[in-house]
């Protein structure tokens, strides 16, 4: 079943995800055994879909992306470039509740109470049905929704662009896995990318897999999906 939903004046679509306890499991393909369970304390509001290129212009009056469509995925965006759209969009909107997700709760929004490799179960042959990846793309991006969405509604969440997160990636320590629950970008020096892309196999567009870039680094596989605070 779905959740509920809401609009900004953009256009961009939310769905409301519940609070609840996730199981942070390895980024290795050996995906059995959990790193720790981490408790998401609020419900918060996560971006339907990808942010697409008309939502981007709409704010930033510009659009870098490689592959050229409005209902595409904005591309070759840094985690800094990012963060000037949020704060240009919670300027527009008078509110300072924009935001990136942080990990946990981008994998959290993704499983949707599953602990299986993708939000659909564990069998790679299903990918196609769900994601846009190396095996289906013919090496472009696409537009947003195209694809089957998981049990919580989100669509793109394995594949089509990797999507920045708010903190930076971390390890298996008590201390990281805390720090994985926090919104706050202090120090930030390796923000955290989840869900794969377009050029990705499906082993990288796993719900755990987890990978790293510098916050001013651009790529034509690298986009992004709004959170939203209550």
């Amino acid at each position: 079943m779905h959740a509920a939903s809401i609009k900004n004046s953009i256009g961009m679509e939310f769905v409301l995800i519940p609070a609840g306890e996730l199981r942070m499991d390895s980024n290795k393909y050996s995906y059995a055994t959990p790193v720790d369970i981490v408790i998401i304390q609020k419900p918060f509001y996560l971006g339907k879909y990808l942010v697409t290129q008309k939502e981007w212009k709409s704010v930033m009056g510009n659009d870098p992306s490689c592959f050229e469509g409005d209902d595409r995925p904005v591309e070759c965006v840094s985690w800094n470039d990012v963060q000037e759209f949020i704060t240009k969009l919670n300027t527009k909107e008078g509110t300072d509740k924009y935001r990136l997700p942080t990990e946990a709760e981008w994998e959290y929004a993704c499983r949707a109470g599953t602990t299986t490799r993708y939000s659909f179960g564990d069998a790679d042959s299903k990918l196609g049905k769900y994601a846009w990846y190396y095996g289906n793309s013919e090496h472009e991006t696409h537009p947003v929704g195209q694809k089957k969405p998981n049990l919580w509604g989100l669509y793109d969440m394995h594949g089509n662009v990797w999507e920045w997160c708010q903190n930076r990636s971390y390890g298996n320590s008590e201390d990281d896995l805390a720090y994985a629950n926090t919104w706050e970008d202090v120090a930030v020096s390796s923000p955290a990318l989840r869900g794969g892309g377009w050029v990705n196999y499906p082993k990288k567009c796993r719900s755990a897999y987890r990978i790293t870039f510098h916050p001013n680094y651009g790529h034509y596989s690298l986009g992004f999906r709004l959170c939203r605070s209550l």
